[in-house]
């Protein structure tokens, strides 16, 4: 017997990529949950499953159909041009839209111009579009229409830095420094030359140097300078997962346990937060398809320097799982739902 009276009808747009195929894997445990495939555009591929295995409902990504089912949700797992195309007319009709896409974590109009190299195309949308990371806006998502869903590299390093700048212990003058490794699938399914078998197998290289997209989301999010932050994606010749090393260096601390201390007072009740022990840090296998941000720092008292470790699934916490814990604010669900 399902524990829920009632059950949210919610629909995914873009579930043929990485992100849309994890987010229905996770709804696809949630006992709350009917979940719908909103066709956005004619494919003829599809993907094949079992015989007898019951194949998910399908309707055209409308508002009008998504009315006509009563859908409570619509995930957009879209690039940012669609999302923007699609989000009002959902909202328009009284859904409740979580979107994937960076179309809507900045909120100033120049800063996305000027690093998605084009303008935005919905501009009505940004100031009421909620920033979707629970640990820092969980009271704003449960009330929101719009929730942007964040950036993988930004999860992971927005709940290592901010902390420590909001104690105001990290001496800033110095720079903060994010050395950031991923797996293929964070650049989506698309296929392109770079991430081509040939191209990653036995590799590893860097991109998008000094001029990410994810780096103004960082310093929205954690309130620091473009001066003071250093950001470097790496591509790892792996499926999925990133690991972040974040230099920086203190102030005003004499031992290790003081920087636990301010992690342990911020994530207290988070339950996707998991801290190590000074000296120790997480790998990508702690956090591979889990939901969990995993943190450890080391820490040298006499250089003042710190290096804190931050890992992810990109496709869970930075994408998939992520949108369904904002989903479960957003829905009354208990935040872990389907996460745990």
């Amino acid at each position: 017997m399902n524990k829920y009276s009632k059950l949210h009808r919610v629909g995914v747009v873009g579930f043929r990529g990485y992100s849309g195929a994890e987010l229905l894997r996770l709804l696809g445990h949630h006992p709350g949950v009917d979940i719908f495939l909103l066709e956005h555009r004619s494919e003829t591929e599809r993907r094949h499953g079992p015989l007898g295995a019951q194949p998910k409902k399908s309707i055209p990504a409308t508002a009008e159909a998504a009315v006509r089912e009563k859908l409570s949700v619509v995930f957009l797992a879209t690039p940012a041009e669609v999302s923007m195309e699609l989000a009002s007319a959902f909202l328009d009709k009284g859904i409740k839209v979580i979107d994937l896409s960076g179309a809507f974590r900045l909120n100033d109009l120049d800063t996305y111009a000027r690093w998605h190299h084009e303008p935005h195309t919905a501009p009505e949308l940004l100031g009421e579009a909620v920033y979707g990371l629970p640990e820092f806006n969980r009271e704003a998502i449960r009330t929101a229409r719009l929730v942007a869903n964040p950036g993988c590299y930004p999860t992971a390093a927005n709940l290592a830095i901010r902390p420590l700048v909001e104690a105001e212990v990290i001496d800033r003058s110095r720079g903060i420094v994010c050395d950031a490794k991923s797996g293929v699938s964070g650049a989506g399914r698309k296929p392109t030359l770079k991430t081509s078998f040939c191209e990653v197998t036995d590799n590893f290289s860097a991109y998008s140097i000094l001029k990410h997209r994810h780096v103004p989301e960082v310093l929205q999010t954690s309130v620091i300078g473009e001066r003071e932050f250093t950001f470097v994606a790496q591509l790892l010749p792996i499926d999925r997962g990133i690991l972040e090393t974040i230099h920086i260096r203190v102030q005003r601390i004499k031992q290790a346990v003081e920087l636990l201390a301010i992690y342990e007072d911020r994530y207290e009740n988070e339950p996707f937060v998991r801290l190590y022990a000074p000296g120790s840090v997480p790998d990508l296998h702690a956090v591979s398809r889990t939901n969990f941000c995993d943190i450890g720092f080391v820490f040298d008292v006499d250089s003042q320097r710190v290096v804190i470790v931050s890992a992810i699934d990109n496709l869970v916490k930075g994408a998939a799982g992520q949108a369904v814990q904002n989903m479960n604010l957003m829905l009354d669900f208990p935040e872990t739902e389907a996460l745990l």
